[in-house]
């Protein structure tokens, strides 16, 4: 362990760099037993105060290199309509989008966020409390530990993640607003269960759970089989989220298409690796 680690994350309450302490196995045993369950568990105060103001003062420098985008999208992150579907197909149905990212190419070699994505401790934390093995870092250089910034009136629609986990640490809450909702499980490989989603897109509250998180709290989530939005955010704070991504496969990357429209741009390796989805999922 770094001295650094000790400097970022809260050990005393979360020893993640002792898996085999009897206060980690404690925690390791109620985030399985919410991921299993619920697909979604959540550490609070994980992130240390100090290190908590790095990670918002490292996002703010570079505020202006975010990339905003407004568009209308579908839960599978398209914007482009498909008419041979049935009108009513989820992939048909499109929701207003008001969000960025501070792309992970953009991150200083000493930031605070990229250290911590990159220590094996986290790793293998997230990997336990999972309780699967092997996971890897996401391979993708624009998403795979980007901050996700939400500015007043913004809004991050119903949608499945194109990696299977996806931690969220929370750096500023809004003024209000800013709710993540999500439906546990939904889908699982083969079988998309278009009727259930087509229901919560359409209103249906009957799935729906919420999840306040507070500066510091970190999340676990398992995105890609997780219908999930982000509430309008309201006031005049915006809503700093990092969302730092773990894969079964270390080769994939996120498609062109969603490159394009979610991080501004395209580079090789996501036209390289554009290969069908062995889950049988929609991106």
């Amino acid at each position: 362990m770094t001295k650094r680690l000790k400097d970022i994350v809260n050990l005393n309450k979360y020893p993640i760099h002792n898996l085999k302490s009897p206060e980690i196995k404690k925690i390791l045993e109620k985030c399985k037993s919410e991921l299993d369950e619920d697909s979604c568990s959540t550490l609070p105060n994980f992130i240390l105060p100090k290190s908590l103001k790095i990670m918002n003062d490292e996002l703010e420098k570079q505020i202006d290199e975010v990339y905003m985008s407004k568009e209308s999208i579908n839960a599978y992150l398209y914007s482009e309509d498909d008419p041979a579907l049935p009108k009513d197909h989820p992939k048909r149905l499109f929701m207003n989008r008001y969000n960025g990212y501070l792309n992970s190419d953009c991150f200083p070699k000493d930031s605070e966020m990229k250290f911590l994505y990159e220590t094996d401790e986290l790793l293998k934390f997230v990997s336990s409390c999972l309780g699967i093995s092997p996971i890897y870092r996401w391979a993708d250089p624009l998403a795979c530990h980007a901050y996700n910034v939400m500015r007043p009136e913004g809004i991050l629609p119903w949608h499945f993640d194109s990696c299977e986990f996806t931690l969220s640490l929370m750096i500023q809450k809004p003024e209000n607003g800013g709710i993540f909702e999500y439906c546990p499980n939904i889908r699982k490989p083969g079988d998309e269960n278009f009727d259930e989603v087509r229901k919560v897109i359409n209103g249906d509250r009957a799935r729906v759970k919420q999840l306040k998180l507070e500066p510091g709290d970190l999340q676990i989530f398992k995105g890609r089989f997780t219908l999930h939005r982000v509430t309008k955010i309201e006031g005049n704070l915006p809503r700093y989220m990092c969302i730092p991504a773990y894969v079964l496969d270390p080769w994939r990357v996120n498609t062109p298409e969603h490159s394009k429209a979610i991080y501004g741009k395209v580079l090789p390796i996501h036209i390289e690796r554009n290969k069908a989805r062995s889950d049988g999922l929609a991106d």
